[in-house]
Order: structure tokens, then C-alpha cells, then sequence
């Protein structure tokens, strides 16, 4: 389906863009799949109604109440190295040391590999996580990778569409950014939950659930120690209105504020230089720095434990795999 900014008749995905759904989605191999493309030569955007439809209409989770947990952000800014982490936790939930030995690759289940290509738009884990809540109830729980580039006017109006959508369609969405809360981070927030607002037609209520700021390579601990906490005390004085700020500056903020029910923030130490500059890194914790493991360890379980899980919800109520099927569409 396409989503056109301008009416063009013909407009015609790349053959090669979204490959055929039936060997597209292959249930039995768990990998991640496109289902939101940007085309950025027309500005126009792709849904594989398909592949969404394989995936979240299956009978035995169709009817459950669904857990969308999205991480947007840049391209080449650590994503996939967190998503491969969340899903070591999804299929290792049980065990006390999810996180896996000293040396094991991150392997099995990679968010990596799979697309080297950049392409704007959102991929979703083909498989559907079905977990128990502590009060008994059953929800499916589904992982999103949103990426865009913010490096031109063109490709920030097609990410802040693909940005809108996810955080519309997601219940919390991890907003993952580089060592820092930059006012062009906040000015892309506003933008893409903009566009959102205007979609979803909400004018009086918070049109989003939880947004969790993630900062990765954080190197200031002693103003903000890592974690929820520094992470809490940073994000209130990044987001605090002040008198003499320029108007725009207060109005960005007024906005975020406006937008989401809940605003977390989580700062994470850098995973060290065998990490960031061995290009045959393949996860092993013995490679990675101390302090982000332990981080780690309280960031995926504060996304993903079963205590901690955000039903989806649009307009206050609670939202089945296959009700957010046809709210994508």
C-alpha cells in the first residue's frame, strides 16, 4: 500500500524494495521483516499488509492484547547491538543470567546482518512473544526497529512520517540517541509527534504512551550517574521550561510534555573500545565493558520483564495483535 504525499498515478515500488511476502515471512526462522519502507526517491510509503498480517494474525496470539516495544533512532548508532540484547532476554527469559556467558557470541537470533542496506522505515521480530503477566494474563509481545537519517530537509520529513508511525502504533518507544539530548533531538521529537497528533485526530488527551530517552556512550556520571536515576535527573533538566528561553525553545518542551503519558530516560555507559572498533565483534561479554553489562542487565528487564510490560492502547483502551493490524493499515 502506498501512503503518497503527492498523487502520482503510477508510482510503483522498486521490484527489489519489498521482496515477495510468501517467501518474505518464514514463521519457522525468527529474523526481523520490513513492513514500513520509505521510498526516498517519490516520498512514498510502503506497508506490507501482507507480512504484518502473517505475523500478527495468528490464531493463537490474534486475540491477545499486544506489547509493542519500538527503538527508533538513527542509522549506525548501536540499535541493532541493544535489539540482539532484548531478544537474548525474550529467549532467555527464565534463566537469572539471560545475558548469556563470558564467551558466547550473540548468535542464534541477530537483529544484524540481515540488512546492510539504510533504509528508512520499520522492521519488526517475525516472531510474536506470548508472556504471562503476574495477574494472570496472557499479551503478545512485539519488538520494532524504527531507523531513519535526519541528515537532509527531504529524508526528516520521510522519517518524521515513519517516526510517527511507530510511536502511534508502539506503547513504549525507546528514543535512542547519542551521547547526549541535543535540541535537534528534541525538534525531530516534536516534529514526528506532530505529525502523529494530527494523524490520530487527539487534541485533548496524550496521544502516546511512554517514551524512554536512551543515551548511549553517557560520559559524565559523576553530574548524572548511570541508569534510571541519573537518567531521571538529566531529563528533567534537559525538558525544564525556564523562564528565559527563547520562545521556540519553551514550546518544544511544552509540547513533549503534551504528548506522552510517561517520559523515562536511561543513561548508558559506552560498551568499550573492543566494541566500537573491532569490526569481528560478534557480542561476547568478555569484549564488553563492565559497567555497560551491568546497565544492561537493569535496562532490558526494565523494558521487557512481565511486570514491567505496557499493553498497547489507543484512545484509553487496550488494543489486540489483531486490532493493530488494521490500525497500521
Amino acid at each position: 500500500k502506498h501512503y503518497e504525499e503527492e498523487e502520482e498515478e503510477d508510482a510503483l515500488p522498486d521490484s527489489d524494495a519489498l521482496p515477495d511476502s510468501d517467501d518474505e515471512v518464514d514463521l519457522d526462522k525468527p529474523r526481523p521483516i520490513q513492513i514500513v519502507l520509505a521510498h526516498e526517491d517519490d516520498h512514498n510509503f510502503e506497508l506490507d499488509e501482507e507480512a504484518l498480517e502473517k505475523i500478527l494474525l495468528q490464531e493463537h496470539i490474534k486475540d491477545l492484547n499486544i506489547v509493542v516495544v519500538s527503538v527508533a533512532g538513527a542509522f549506525r548508532k548501536g540499535k541493532s547491538f541493544l535489539l540482539d540484547f532484548m531478544l537474548r532476554y525474550m529467549y532467555n527469559r527464565t534463566s537469572a543470567c539471560w545475558i548469556g556467558g563470558n564467551t558466547e557470541p550473540l548468535t542464534g537470533f541477530t537483529w544484524r546482518g540481515g540488512c546492510e542496506r539504510e533504509t528508512t522505515g520499520i522492521q519488526i521480530w517475525s516472531e510474536v512473544f506470548v508472556i504471562d503477566k503476574p495477574n494472570g494474563t496472557k499479551v503478545a509481545v512485539l519488538l520494532m526497529d524504527t531507523q531513519g537519517a535526519f541528515d537532509s530537509q527531504s529524508t526528516i520529513k520521510d522519517c518524521a512520517t515513519v517516526f510517527a508511525l511507530s510511536t502511534m502504533t508502539s506503547s513504549v518507544q525507546v528514543y535512542n540517541l547519542s551521547q547526549n539530548i541535543q535540541e535537534d533531538d528534541l525538534q525531530h521529537l516534536q516534529l514526528f509527534t506532530e505529525y502523529g497528533r494530527l494523524a490520530m485526530e487527539e487534541i485533548y488527551q496524550k496521544p502516546f504512551q511512554t517514551l524512554m530517552f536512551l543515551i548511549r556512550d553517557w560520559s559524565y556520571p559523576y553530574e548524572h550517574a548511570y541508569g534510571l536515576e541519573g537518567g531521571k535527573k538529566f531529563l528533567e533538566k534537559r525538558l525544564q521550561v525556564k523562564q528565559n528561553q527563547h520562545e521556540e525553545l519553551q514550546n518544544v518542551r511544552k509540547h513533549i510534555h503534551s504528548c506522552f503519558s510517561n517520559l523515562g530516560c536511561f543513561l548508558l555507559p559506552h560498551p568499550g573500545l573492543k566494541v566500537a572498533t573491532n569490526p569481528n565483534f560478534d557480542g561476547r561479554l568478555n569484549d564488553i565493558d563492565e559497567d555497560f553489562k551491568n546497565e544492561l542487565r537493569n535496562l532490558v528487564p526494565l523494558l521487557l520483564a512481565p511486570e514491567n510490560l505496557v499493553e498497547k492502547e489507543i484512545s484509553g483502551s487496550k488494543v489486540t495483535c489483531r486490532d493493530l493490524v488494521e490500525y497500521f493499515k
